[in-house]
Formats: C-alpha cells, structure tokens, sequence
C-alpha cells in the first residue's frame, strides 16, 4: 500500500488511498494463502518500483530546477 502521510496528500488522492485499500481488502478475502503470498510479492516490487521512481522524479526535477535557477542568475 502507499504511504499515507496526510500533510501532503490532496483530497482526490486521499480518496485513492481509501478506494486501494478497500479493494485490496476485498481482493485478500477471496484469495488462497498461495494467492496471498504471490499478491504480497506483487506488492513488494510495486513499492520498490514506486521508490525508484520517486528517486528519479526527485533527481530530475532538482536538477532542473538548479538550471533554471543557474539560468536566472546569469
């Protein structure tokens, strides 16, 4: 599951948090522990994805921002 941290999360995200965590509530009531255990796995890459991703988004704005602000300052 996404982190939920409400100081920046907008209310249409907040939504979305709500909404994963029902159907994924629901979702594990209808698995097998072997579902179960394939789904956690599932999980555990999409974090690590989401972690990655955010790293990168994080690197590429810095460094555009730094431009711009090395731009300005010309």
């Amino acid at each position: 599951m996404p982190p939920e941290d409400s100081r920046q999360n907008t209310p249409e995200m907040q939504q979305l948090l709500e909404y994963i965590s029902r159907h994924n509530d629901d979702l594990l009531k209808t698995m097998t522990d072997e579902q179960k255990e394939i789904f956690e796995k599932f999980h555990d890459c999409w974090d690590e994805y989401v972690s990655l991703a955010e790293t990168a988004i994080f690197e590429y704005a810095f460094k555009l921002g730094m431009q711009i602000a090395i731009e300005i300052l010309k």
